[in-house]
């Protein structure tokens, strides 16, 4: 062997040798944030119950394949901060909750305000970076937005709580509105994501898709919110391949929703199918389609194509308060096209809605 083969030898050697370290296959236990650097060395990491310090995040970043189990609560201290207060990433991750809770001490922060004013409130509370699986996890009084998420490849949240049922009611620095705002459940941008079998309380949208494609959300209940939306969309940004199937929707201000930017250019929405959904209660709007946000049945904006927009399969049946429409549609001019097929949508109550700038929409009649 020449001088070279041999010192090329060597040097593939020699990384092999000081390489960083995989992951060991340990259990590592996390009770408080001193824990954290050492556990997720560890490809089983198990937490327990502990409170975090007012203005970190708990944050794990984690190797390859690891196993997480919630083991108790975790509760979050108290400060005025942007947050967020959780944070997960990692590749193929089984994230079991086993049904414990993330508390998010909500109260200490809400004003009926949100990210609009008033103090500053970590949002979002819970950032989801991973892929694979999470499960069995409560969320309780969250400052105000709750899941962010932006997993790297495919993963499916399942079996989820959220609770900020308490933000229903005014407290002494709402002004007699609803102390909780801007309390979103899930808000989206990526790709190949499943949420299902979950329960949702709040007081903003159940589901926000801001962008991204191959999203299913299935047999969720969202009780009090604005209802499951996708947008608001902004410029530059394409949505697509979106299945909202079988969820039931209570109390909330509209059941379905479609919401573009009036000020948005260069963006696409298409491929949204809507089956077996159930709302009632509904205090605006059964289905709303609108382009003029965040004004409401505005002067449309343009700048967002739709197409695709149809409820088929299982019917899709939503009463709507007295006062409410049954459905609305504000498209921009030339923006909404092709045929949209409504044949599995059932609406009663209320009123029927404008239907503006298209004519598209077959097999149904308000």
């Amino acid at each position: 062997m020449s001088a070279f083969l041999r010192l090329a030898a060597l040097l593939v050697f020699a990384r092999v040798i000081f390489a960083a370290p995989a992951a060991s296959d340990c259990t590592g236990t996390i009770s408080s944030l001193d824990d954290v650097d050492d556990a997720v060395k560890c490809t089983t990491v198990n937490i327990n119950s502990f409170t975090v310090p007012a203005g970190e995040t708990f944050n794990l970043d984690l190797a390859d394949g690891t196993t997480v189990n919630m083991q108790g609560d975790v509760t979050f201290a108290v400060k005025d901060w942007e947050g967020p207060l959780f944070q997960v990433s990692g590749k193929s991750i089984t994230f079991n909750g086993n049904g414990h809770t993330f508390d998010g001490n909500g109260p200490s922060y809400w004003d009926g305000q949100g990210g609009n004013g008033g103090v500053t409130k970590p949002a979002p509370m819970m950032k989801i970076k991973i892929s694979g699986t999470y499960s069995n996890v409560k969320v309780l009084n969250s400052p105000a937005r709750v899941y962010s998420v932006s997993n790297p490849a495919p993963l499916v949240m399942s079996q989820l709580t959220i609770d900020d049922s308490a933000g229903d009611a005014p407290n002494s620095k709402s002004d007699g509105k609803a102390a909780g705002h801007n309390t979103d459940g899930f808000d989206v941008s990526t790709t190949d994501l499943t949420i299902e079998d979950s329960t949702i309380h709040n007081q903003d949208d159940c589901l926000a898709i801001n962008k991204g494609s191959n999203i299913v959300f299935q047999r969720n209940t969202c009780t009090g919110g604005h209802g499951i939306s996708v947008g608001s969309i902004s410029s530059d940004v394409t949505v697509s391949g979106i299945v909202i199937q079988d969820n039931t929707i209570t109390n909330n201000d509209q059941a379905l929703r479609i919401k573009t930017k009036a000020s948005a250019t260069d963006s696409t929405v298409t491929n949204i199918t809507y089956s077996g959904n159930t709302g009632t209660g509904l205090r605006q709007f059964g289905v709303l389609i609108d382009q003029s946000y965040p004004d409401t049945l505005g002067t449309p904006g343009n700048g967002v194509k739709l197409s695709g927009v149809n409820f088929v399969g299982a019917t899709n049946t939503l009463t709507v308060n007295s006062d409410a429409m049954r459905v609305a549609v504000n498209c921009g001019s030339g923006s909404c096209t092709g045929t949209w097929d409504w044949s599995a949508l059932k609406v009663s109550g209320g009123s029927a809605g404008p239907i503006t700038n298209f004519n598209g929409i077959k097999n149904f009649s308000q």
